[in-house]
């Protein structure tokens, strides 16, 4: 194909709805109108002679077209992004050596470091990360004295001599397998309270808050320490799970999972990248914490 005869931005627009499943939350990450997204995905679908997306009860769901597509124009577009971006001009993150060690709970591990890592061997292939799990009591001294370089997160570390930067927001869905005996595509309150689920083990979980708040409960069948555990327990039982949509995403390409809409609307989750304020003017600590930011802003 003759690059001149597409407009490239509308690989954006297909990256963004390959990765929000809506064209509404496209448009809204886009900074675009709906009509606009439409009419640019029907540019790139009489270009391409495909459909690229169908329309079903769980959004946008991409054809085999758009699958095979979708790795390639991401490793395309963080190409250009990162050619395009300024950065200290001492750190030479092409031949460094560096390794960077990032903490991190399964959220990172599953939703941002795959694609953070392709995009480093391809930018920077003598650059090395070391992912580690977050819990550590000594975490904050590890972060002040170089240790850990970054911490992805729920929450913040209330303390002044930290920074953090909201890296991205996510929001919680639930999944079923998806020979599930009694839900099809649509998840209503009862059968949300009455199915077993597998839980988080936490305190208090949010979403047993918010249902405490509607005088709810549900019925916490298993509790599991990650979430990255929930789609192997699903996939072979009737329980349902809830949680973060990019999450139940990734794990309905690789499972026999479905995702559907919560029957109650959860607050949004934030995710944090935080660093101690020592490591502020660092060059090589610059770019890595600003390449994370814009990796982000695509996911």
């Amino acid at each position: 194909m003759n690059l001149r005869a597409i407009d490239l931005n509308l690989l954006l627009v297909f990256e963004v709805i390959y990765s929000e499943g809506n064209l509404t939350r496209a448009a809204d990450k886009l900074a675009m109108s709906q009509p606009a997204v439409s009419n640019a995905l029907a540019r790139l679908r009489a270009t391409l002679d495909d459909q690229l997306f169908l329309r079903t009860p769980r959004g946008m769901t991409p054809t085999l077209r758009a699958r095979q597509m979708i790795q390639e124009v991401r490793q395309a577009l963080d190409l250009i992004t990162s050619a395009l971006r300024d950065r200290p001009e001492q750190f030479d993150y092409a031949q460094s050596d560096r390794v960077f060690t990032i903490a991190a709970e399964d959220y990172g591990e599953a939703v941002i470091t795959p694609r953070f890592m392709d995009w480093l061997t391809g930018v920077a292939p003598n650059t090395k990360a070391h992912v580690r799990l977050k819990q550590s009591l000594a975490l904050q001294d590890e972060l002040r004295d170089g240790r850990i370089d970054l911490v992805i997160d729920y929450f913040r570390i209330r303390d002044n001599s930290f920074t953090n930067q909201h890296l991205m927001t996510d929001e919680l869905v639930s999944m079923v397998r998806v020979d599930h005996p009694t839900i099809r595509d649509t998840l209503s309150l009862e059968q949300y309270i009455s199915l077993p689920h597998v839980v988080l083990e936490q305190k208090s979980p949010m979403v047993d808050r918010e249902l405490a708040v509607r005088g709810l409960t549900r019925n916490r069948a298993l509790h599991v320490p990650h979430f990255i555990s929930m789609p192997l327990i699903v996939k072979s039982t009737d329980f349902i799970c809830t949680l973060p949509r990019r999450m139940a995403m990734l794990y309905m390409e690789h499972f026999r999972v479905k995702v559907l809409k919560s029957p109650i609307d959860f607050p949004k989750i934030p995710i944090f990248l935080i660093w101690s304020k020592n490591m502020e003017k660092d060059p090589g600590h610059q770019w890595l914490r600003q390449s994370l930011l814009d990796l982000c802003q695509r996911l």
